[in-house]
């Protein structure tokens, strides 16, 4: 991790009075908005070169809450024409927006104020930093002249040490700069921004709030669009890692391709594709991945999830003699337990810049991009193990017809949810049953996926829905959150009405905690049941276009979703579906009793 402090050293810009929510090889980051709205503002001071530095790297939307601290910085912000600022209910689901955000649009960046802001915004950086998103959080910090003093600041704990928010943020982001001086404050922002889309990770900028407002001579001219130095592949051991790699793969009978989480963070994603055309293998998903594979290719055979797989991907999977895993990341989540049916003697990994080789060699400094696509050169065609997938397929069996007025299953639910999905449409699956259910989703060309696996904190849905939808208006999101989840941050849904949003929302409602009544039960996974719908109303207020409903049945379900989709297409769409508490997917019940059993494991003997 780096930090960089400024020295000690120590107007007002034009100011909007509403906030608005409208709408690596050798890379050169070029603006995303026409260049007469970057140059547009002509402000030479340290809030105006940040704007324009955010939009230049693709930001248009930034995702705050106002404090006393970062006040000015927000006047500069806004003064920028082609940067809307989006006012969120608290810290913590703006940093969730941030993270929706950049995983639609590649950045995200969010705007606290100093510590009771930098330290409610941790648990989304944190998210963040385990997904590999490059996230912008900026900080309005202490006046210039405070560091060094022994002054006690208020938002502090009471001591005249500022440090304590920068050495929480020092453990979950890549980079950390305070900016207390003019003088280095380019080139702090700078490096920190271009440390974030160069790692792929969160950063820290916090800004003293007395200078964002002064003109230096510094900020006098529009940022030059970044120029990232290229990571390149040690080209000897790129050759070795291709050529062990084809020999181990050619001489398998029915190797198979299994993607992970990481092709997003290597940017490998058409590499990968493009392996599984030439080599004709099998094409597997973790379930982290899932979204980040194209659904429609020919070969693809659904989630390898263990003992939780979609039908028929496990078996094909393990019984393979060879497996390429690409970007893969096994936890006890993914391994079901740690229960996978591997064999390290079979897999070849491929990390974002290593390759391992089953119990041989290893590789390092060979990107992943590079090396799939040298590998798609090398490998013989080889559909075996496809063909095998495609002899013992069997389609999926629909779900128990439905009695008249009958209390309705959640089979049934997603039954209806796979008819609604379209190249134009966009998932947020909440931690909980809807990872299970919404694995199980078929995912049309175009049609955007996002979960949070790795970091699984519940409550991310509604501020990640929040800032996916923002940054992508051309497609309509479709979320599913259970109960326990949405209680968590359930005020934002008042910012997606604020900004015009016309997301569609499932509020599962089964009374509490189901994933973690499935790990380990108890009392505390019951919660108070409110009137959800009733809530969203009273947010709503009258303000902006919103329609709730609240289904207990197929009948009910199927005429909301025909009038979420048809007279109330531009509206934010709100259900509450009525589940019972025991209704939950099969793959819950067998992953909660595998995880419960990883989770108490008796200690190793002393």
């Amino acid at each position: 991790m780096d930090t960089k402090i400024g020295s000690l050293d120590v107007t007002k810009p034009p100011t909007n009075d509403v906030v608005s929510c409208n709408h690596a090889n050798a890379t050169v980051i070029h603006p995303c908005v026409p260049s007469a709205a970057i140059n547009g503002c002509g402000d030479s001071t340290l809030g105006g070169h940040l704007a324009r530095r955010l939009v230049e790297v693709g930001v248009t939307d930034v995702f705050s809450v106002p404090g006393d601290f970062n006040l000015t910085l927000l006047d500069h912000l806004i003064a920028e024409p082609a940067l809307n600022v989006v006012g969120c209910c608290n810290e913590l689901n703006a940093g969730y927006a941030a993270d929706g955000y950049a995983r639609a649009r590649g950045v995200g960046a969010c705007v606290v104020t100093f510590t009771v802001g930098g330290l409610s915004v941790l648990n989304a950086i944190a998210g963040a930093y385990s997904e590999n998103l490059p996230l912008i959080c900026v900080v309005g910090g202490p006046n210039s002249n405070d560091y060094g003093t022994s002054r006690i600041l208020h938002h502090t704990i009471g001591l005249p040490d500022f440090s304590q928010e920068l050495r929480c943020f020092q453990t979950i982001t890549c980079f950390q700069a305070v900016v207390n001086n003019l003088e280095d404050a380019h080139d702090l922002i700078d490096t920190a921004i271009s440390t974030a889309l160069k790692e792929r990770k969160p950063v820290y900028i916090s800004i003293s709030c007395n200078l964002p407002g002064i003109p230096h001579p510094t900020f006098s001219r529009d940022p030059v669009p970044f120029s990232l130095s290229p990571r390149l592949s040690n080209k000897m051991g790129l050759e070795a890692a291709v050529e062990a790699a084809a020999e181990f793969l050619n001489k398998a009978v029915k190797p198979v391709l299994v993607g992970g989480p990481k092709l997003r963070v290597a940017a490998a994603g058409d590499a990968f594709v493009e392996l599984a055309d030439a080599s004709g293998y099998a094409l597997a998903v973790m379930p982290s991945a899932k979204g980040q594979v194209p659904e429609h290719h020919p070969h693809f055979i659904g989630t390898y999830w263990g003992a939780v797989s979609t039908a028929f991907c496990a078996e094909i999977v393990e019984s393979a003699d060879a497996y390429l895993f690409a970007g893969p990341i096994f936890n006890d989540y993914s391994s079901v337990g740690y229960s996978l049916l591997l064999k390290k003697e079979k897999a070849i990994i491929v990390q974002p810049d290593r390759v391992v080789i089953a119990n041989g060699p290893a590789f390092g400094c060979v990107l992943m991009k590079d090396f799939l696509e040298g590998l798609a050169k090398r490998l013989k065609h080889n559909n075996t193990s496809y063909e095998n997938y495609h002899r013992i397929f069997v389609p999926e069996g629909l779900p128990l017809q439905a009695a008249p007025k009958e209390p309705l299953r959640v089979n049934v639910l997603f039954q209806h949810i796979q008819k609604m999905l379209s190249g134009e449409t966009g998932v947020i699956a909440e931690t909980g049953d809807s990872w299970f259910n919404c694995q199980k989703l078929k995912l049309p060309k175009g049609c955007g996926y996002e979960f949070q696996m790795q970091y699984g904190s519940i409550g991310w849905s509604v501020g990640a829905t929040l800032g996916y939808a923002q940054a992508v208006p051309e497609k309509r999101v479709v979320a599913f959150i259970g109960d326990g989840s949405f209680q968590v941050t359930a005020q934002d849904v008042s910012t997606m009405l604020r900004c015009g949003q016309k997301t569609i929302i499932f509020l599962i409602n089964n009374g509490g905690y189901t994933i973690e009544v499935e790990i380990h039960d108890g009392p505390y996974n019951v919660i108070k049941n409110w009137n959800y719908t009733g809530l969203v109303d009273a947010i709503h207020n009258g303000e902006g276009k919103c329609w709730t409903a609240k289904v207990f049945c197929e009948e009910e379900l199927v005429e909301a979703i025909a009038t979420a989709t048809g007279p109330k297409k531009d509206s934010l769409c709100f259900i509450e579906v009525i589940a019972h508490k025991d209704d939950t997917s099969k793959e819950l019940l067998e992953w909660g009793s595998r995880v419960s059993a990883a989770n108490s494991r008796p200690p190793n003997p002393q």
